[in-house]
Formats: structure tokens, sequence, C-alpha cells
């Protein structure tokens, strides 16, 4: 037993879990004309022969990988499509465009990639079926302004909202109150062909209106939740007039909601989920089983700061390590979601890097001993905050390197300079783009 090449073994398990041509080909069958679909809460069976024009459209990090298995299960029955995708993960299709893109923030081609699909959409009538591909990185890569709106709004909007320590749900009910296309914008544009979305998620919950900010699901926020998300974080400052002036006009009715529940163009969508972070926790949990671990799940839906989540992840090591747990050692914890960082400092990092290293700090601050502990926190996209690392691991052995550099690992946390941390004690992961997306693993071995 080797857990620290357990750690990457086991993560590296639960990414082929979620890869999506591995994902859309078992999960997507031809007979005969008939499409079956095997979701992970619903199967759908969809008769080709009713759609003589099939297009292909999708937004994401993995919408290129789902773009490759749909080309090889429906093949030339495809009569067109594209897909929007971040940069440098170009992929070589044969009937279907690749576009690429800025992520976390949209840039002018994440416009023209919009109006391209936009444009795709208003061709299509009722003998039309779109498949639309949809996984994480969507909201950013997917980006058409309202009337009013610029690019440069809804870049220093992303910016202020992605450092203020708003989850996702917030970030996207403003996002979603500022675009054409999402909150179910995209669905609008398409009625009233047949559209399925095959998604997968990188929400906890899988919340249809918040994954790629729901552009072909019934929208619940409002513009008076976009408002009190502005309030809740102080923020107002640091938007653009217009972006405020629109969601205040929104707010006394002058501008009109989002898609809502029981809009009937949704009568003509389904919203399939093929992949989450639950299944990729799921595998890692067997995996870590056939490896001779006693591996437990504790949640695919974790929330709050990374810091906060770290005392959670700290305490339970530390538990396990002293005989406090109902667990036995050697244990496996797997926990998947999405945390935030309201940044403090002005050093480099992710999410993922931070709660890794406030991680270490606990437990050296309360034990004095990394002995015995593995812990590993890591996005399943390849891709921790504006960083080239997925994620970072803490090792026992940091512990010398730490001390022998007399390394101070309190300043990088309070200056949010995780990456250099990590960097400098040899504890990045990095494993380039993984063309998948199911939210952030958290991996903890107790020995």
């Amino acid at each position: 037993m080797n857990p620290e090449a357990d750690l990457h073994v086991i993560f590296h398990k639960a990414l082929e879990k979620v890869d999506p041509v591995l994902m859309v080909r078992e999960r997507l069958k031809i007979h005969g004309d008939t499409l079956e679909i095997t979701g992970v809460y619903e199967n759908l069976v969809i008769d080709l022969k009713a759609y003589p024009k099939v297009l292909v459209t999708g937004i994401g990090k993995a919408s290129v990988k789902m773009a490759i298995a749909i080309e090889e299960v429906l093949g030339d029955r495809i009569t067109g499509g594209a897909v929007i995708t971040k940069y440098g993960q170009r992929g070589q299709l044969e009937r279907i465009r690749v576009m690429e893109a800025g992520h976390p923030v949209p840039d002018e081609s994440s416009v023209r990639g919009a109006l391209e699909l936009f444009s795709m959409a208003q061709t299509a009538d009722e003998k039309t079926l779109i498949i639309n591909l949809t996984s994480g990185g969507g909201s950013a890569l997917f980006c058409l302004p309202r009337e009013g709106i610029t690019l440069q709004h809804l870049q220093e909007t992303t910016e202020a909202l992605l450092g203020c320590g708003a989850d996702i749900r917030e970030i996207n009910c403003i996002r979603k109150h500022l675009s054409r296309v999402k909150g179910g914008g995209f669905a609008r544009v398409a009625f009233p062909a047949r559209m399925l979305n095959l998604i997968l998620s990188d929400v906890m919950g899988d919340r249809l209106d918040t994954i790629a900010s729901g552009i072909t699901a019934p929208d619940s926020t409002t513009f008076g939740q976009a408002n009190a998300v502005v309030e809740k974080y102080g923020i107002a400052a640091k938007l653009p007039e217009m972006v405020k002036e629109v969601l205040r006009a929104g707010l006394q009715g002058f501008i009109p909601e989002t898609s809502k529940p029981g809009d009937p163009i949704f009568k003509k969508v389904s919203n399939i989920i093929l992949g989450n972070n639950t299944v990729a926790c799921r595998e890692a949990v067997e995996h870590a089983r056939r490896l001779g671990y006693h591996a437990r799940l504790i949640t695919s839906s974790l929330t709050g700061e990374a810091r906060e989540m770290a005392h959670l992840f700290a305490s339970m090591a530390m538990d396990l390590r002293r005989g406090a747990s109902e667990m036995t050692r050697p244990a496996f914890i797997v926990a998947g979601g999405e945390t935030t960082v309201t940044l403090r400092g002005t050093g480099l990092g992710g999410r993922n890097q931070e709660l890794a290293l406030a991680f270490l700090v606990d437990v050296l601050d309360t034990t004095g001993s990394l002995e015995g502990i593995y812990f590993l926190s890591a996005g399943t996209d390849g891709i921790d905050g504006p960083t080239d690392a997925a994620g970072a691991f803490v090792l026992p052995h940091v512990q010398k390197i730490i001390e022998d550099e007399q390394i101070l690992p309190e300043q990088y946390l309070s200056d949010n300079d995780s990456y250099h941390f990590f960097q400098r004690t040899g504890s990045l992961l990095i494993t380039g783009s993984t063309g998948t997306n199911v939210c952030d693993l958290q991996l903890l071995i107790v020995t």
C-alpha cells in the first residue's frame, strides 16, 4: 500500500468514469431509427425518423470530447453543428465545427461563438432535432449580452463576482439576467425545434437552471435575487453603471424576466444528466476499496469557503489518526463539490490549492505533525484558478521541507498564495486539461 501513489491512481480512476467520450458512448445507443439515452436520473427514447435535420450544438470544457462521441454515435445523421470550448481544447471533428473562447472571463470569441449558435438555432423548425452538449464553463464560453450590456460590462461583472466569495448559483443568477441566451434563452430561440440537452454537470445538486446558467431550462431566479446578490457581497461599486441600471430596471418591471417554469417552449426540451460529481466520487470509493482501504463518500455537494471546509477535513483526519472515528484505518474519505475563496491577498492560487494549504496549516497548528495523513484537493477539469495546476497534495514528507527551509505556510495562506507554497514544496498536481469537468474532488487517506 502506497498512499501517495494511491491518491494519484484513485483520482485518475474517478476522472475516467466521467470521461466525456466514454460516457456518451455508454449512455447513447442507436437501434435502427431510434436513439436511446440512459441518464443518471431518467431515460429517453427519440424517433429519429421524425427529424430529417439534426443539429449538434455545444458549450463547455467537455464539449469537444462529447461531440467526438456524438459523431461516432450518429454519424451522417448529423446535418451540421458547432461547439464552443476553452482555448487549447480543440479536437478533430468531421461534421461539427469547433470554436474556442475565453474562460472564466468571457471574451470577443465567446460572443462570436454565441452568435453562431444563436443563428443556427434560429434556422431550426419543428422537424429539427437540436442536440446540445452542455458541460462546465458554459456560462463564460457562451456569452451574448442583452441590449445595453457590452462584453466589457460582463467581463468587469464576472471579475467582481469571482473575487467576492459568491457561489456559482449566485454568480449565475446575475449572469442570466444580463444575457439573451441564459435563463432559458437558448431554448426560446430554438423553439419550435425539438431540443435534447445532454449534460455533464459541474453543479452540486445538478440544478438545471444553474448548469451553464440554464440555457435550456426554466429559470427560478429573479431580478430581485440578482440585486440581493450585489447587496449581500457589497460589490455595487465594482459593477458598471449600465449593469446596475439593467438590474434595477428589471426589479422595477421595465425589463422582462427570464423564462419561467410553465412556459410552453419547455415542452419541446429534454434535459438529461449523463454524468456528475457523484458518479466520480462513487468510482473513487470503489477503487479505494479495491486497493484495500475502508472507504466512504461523505458528500458530493460540498460548498462554502475553502478555508472553512479545510477545517472539516483536518478534523476528520486528526480524529482518524488518533482512533476517535468509527472508521477503521487505513481509511479513505472522498468528497466532491465546489468551494469559494474570498480574496484577501495578492498571491496566486485556486480554491483547491487554498483548501489544501488551509488543511495543512490546521493539522500542523493543532497537532504539529502530518504523519499518516495524505490529502489531495483538485479540480476534475485539471484547472484550479488562474494556474497550471489542478490542485495540490498534503503529504507527510512536506513537513520536513517546511522545517528545513523555514517556510511559513501561514504567510502564504494569508496572501492567498497557495500556488507558490505548493510549487516550493513540490506538491502541485499538474494534469493538463482533462477534457471533463464535474467540479472538484477532495481525497483523504489516513494510515
